[in-house]
Order: C-alpha cells, then sequence, then structure tokens
C-alpha cells in the first residue's frame, strides 16, 4: 500500500462515485449495500451487509470488519460506535464497514458456519466450494480487494478472555506502524496461518491488522472502547480524519514476538489468581487446581517472566487444557505501571458522548 498524500489539486476535487453490488454511493453519502450470500433452507435470502462511508474528497479505502466468527461481538460494538461517530462527517476517502460477516454464525451464537467450518480457515474461498470458500470469495474480492488497508476485529474463543492486543506479520514495518498508533496495550507478532484473511489479505497486496479483545457473546466496555479509539487513530494516520479528532495514544504499546499458553496439571477445579493484564514472573502462582473433595490442591505455576494477554474463563478444567496466555516482554520491571497507565487512560477516555453511544 502506497501512502495517501493528498496534493493542492485533489483537495479541490470530489470523489467518483464508490460502486458495490449493483448500488453506486454519491461523495458525502453513506449507504447500506446488501450482497447476496445464500438462501436459508426456509429460503429467508442471507446478504453480506456493507455500510459504504464515502468521502466527499478523495483518499484511502479503508475495511473495518467484524464477526468474522460468528460470537464475537466485540467488534460488531466497536463498528456500530465508530459509524456514530461525528469525525465521519468530514471523512477523506471511503470506509467499508461490515460488522457482521459470517451471518450464519451470527444468528447461530456460534463461531463457525453451518457445517462447522471456521471461515477464517477458508480464504481466499471459492466461487463454487462450501458455503464458507462462498463467503471467503465473496467478502475477498468485494471488500477486502476494493480497499487500501484492512482492521479485522476479533475476541478470544468461547470461555476465554483476551487482553486488547494487535496481531502483526513478522518483519512488516510498514503494517507496524499502523499497530502502533492503534495504541493497544500490547502488539504480539505472530505468524500468518494458512486460509486466514490476514494472509489472503497479504497474498493481494492489502495490509490487514487483527485486533484481538475481550470474550465470545459478552461486551467489554475496555476492549471496546480500546477497538474504537484504535480504528480512529488508523484512519488519522492514513489521513482520512483530521488528526484532533482523536489522541494519540499517552503510553505506547509493549511488544512481543513469543508467548507459551500455561495448561493445566490435572483435571479439576480451577482456582485462578491472576488476571488478563497482570505480570507474572517465573514461578509466581498463577492459579491452582483441586478436587471435588477437597483433598488435593495442584498448583499452576509460570514458567518465564510475562504479560497475561489471555486466560480461560471456565472454573472445571481437564488435564491439558489451555489455562492463561503468558507472552514474553521485555523490560518488564517497568510493566505494571505503564499497564497501569494504559487501564487508566481507557476507563477516562469515552470518545464519544454518551447520546452518541446509545
Amino acid at each position: 500500500m502506497q501512502e495517501y498524500d493528498e496534493t493542492a489539486a485533489q483537495k479541490r476535487q470530489k470523489n467518483p462515485d464508490f460502486k458495490l453490488g449493483n448500488r453506486k454511493v454519491a461523495p458525502g453519502a453513506r449507504q447500506l449495500v446488501d450482497i447476496p450470500i445464500s438462501l436459508l433452507s426456509n429460503h429467508t435470502p442471507v446478504n453480506l451487509t456493507v455500510n459504504v462511508v464515502h468521502g466527499k474528497r478523495p483518499g484511502p479505502t479503508l475495511f473495518v470488519s467484524a464477526a468474522v466468527h460468528g460470537d464475537e461481538i466485540v467488534g460488531v460494538e466497536i463498528i456500530r460506535r465508530v459509524l456514530k461517530s461525528p469525525v465521519l462527517r468530514h471523512l477523506r476517502g471511503t470506509l467499508l464497514a461490515v460488522p457482521v460477516v459470517n451471518a450464519f454464525g451470527f444468528l447461530n451464537h456460534t463461531r463457525y458456519l453451518p457445517d462447522r467450518r471456521d471461515l477464517n480457515r477458508c480464504f481466499p474461498g471459492s466461487a463454487h466450494g462450501s458455503l464458507a470458500a462462498q463467503l471467503a470469495h465473496l467478502f475477498l474480492k468485494e471488500v477486502v480487494e476494493r480497499s487500501d488497508f484492512g482492521i479485522d476485529l476479533h475476541t478470544a474463543a468461547a470461555n476465554r478472555v483476551n487482553l486488547p492486543q494487535v496481531r502483526v506479520n513478522e518483519g512488516d514495518d510498514h503494517i507496524m506502524k499502523y499497530a502502533e498508533c492503534f495504541g493497544a496495550p500490547i502488539i504480539l507478532t505472530s505468524p500468518l496461518r494458512e486460509g486466514s484473511l490476514r494472509q489472503a489479505g497479504k497474498d493481494v497486496g492489502v495490509p490487514i491488522l487483527l485486533y484481538e479483545a475481550g470474550e465470545g457473546l459478552r461486551f467489554d466496555e475496555m476492549a471496546i472502547r480500546a477497538g474504537v479509539s484504535g480504528v480512529l487513530r488508523v484512519m488519522r494516520e492514513l489521513g482520512m480524519i483530521a488528526e484532533k479528532a482523536v489522541r494519540a495514544p499517552r503510553v505506547p504499546s509493549f511488544k512481543s514476538s513469543a508467548s507459551q499458553w500455561l495448561r493445566a496439571p490435572v483435571g479439576g477445579m480451577l482456582r485462578t489468581f491472576k488476571l488478563a493484564g497482570e505480570f507474572v514472573r517465573a514461578g509466581d502462582v498463577v492459579a491452582a487446581v483441586s478436587d471435588p473433595f477437597g483433598q488435593s490442591d495442584t498448583e499452576v505455576l509460570a514458567k518465564q517472566d510475562g504479560l497475561i494477554i489471555g486466560r480461560t474463563n471456565l472454573p472445571i478444567v481437564n488435564q491439558g487444557d489451555a489455562l492463561f496466555h503468558v507472552a514474553t516482554i521485555k523490560r518488564p520491571a517497568e510493566l505494571q505501571e505503564r499497564m497501569d497507565a494504559i487501564e487508566t487512560h481507557l476507563q477516562s477516555d469515552p470518545l464519544l458522548d454518551e447520546d452518541e453511544i446509545i
């Protein structure tokens, strides 16, 4: 993606109409565009619905997507609040907002498609493959390939919670710049997975930031606020909204290129002593697993210094279950103080007035 730098001539220009599906969106307008996916078994149509916000002046095209996994509703609320933001009145370029990519999973409160396929392992898809493959192909062609940049919003899997975090491709300095301006507590370098949207974006030349925060089927206000401010900061960095529209991060994100899961040493009843966002040192007792009769306790110990970026919410565990996701952090001495500052900033920065959120 090339940097967008608006020239004097472009400042006097107006955007042409934006075409998506069978619709044209005029400059300065916004419109819901329904792109047909399929019919349900009872003949109810299912669409990929895109909210096209088309600025009056030229600029980049950004897509923001959520609910690729149907139970990940934190991203849906993030997009809803972004679309309510008054800063979009002076948008440059085009925002393609897709709050629900996987409508099938969203309606059924599940992560997957009806055939139990994970949409985020089905890209780039196929026009004549499974339902998941067809949806992946449609989203890639109609939304991703029409964009210059993308932000894909996710949460933890069922019964787990994630600390707000951005995941980026290893060795990609360009996308790292946008991850830093997003302002999540931590940036995690993670490998691209075959069949993922991030991998498909790289293959077609569209950089995609992956935001992970909160848990499935639940709202998390801190995760939502961090996501809203992060999306707006990326828009500011792209030149789509004014610099004064959103504050820069007050505290820089932590960075990590390695992480590990602490697993249950035995089955039983789990009692946790640490939360997501807390720092642990090697040897710290982070949890204990007890039998239901109270006859034994088995401690779960941290294996290294690091930051807890994810954890299970289930109190009943089997041997080998993933309990805590711990990211390796350099300069741990300053970690807790910075985490406290990040949390305070998120809690004190509502971004939108209450009547703009409700």
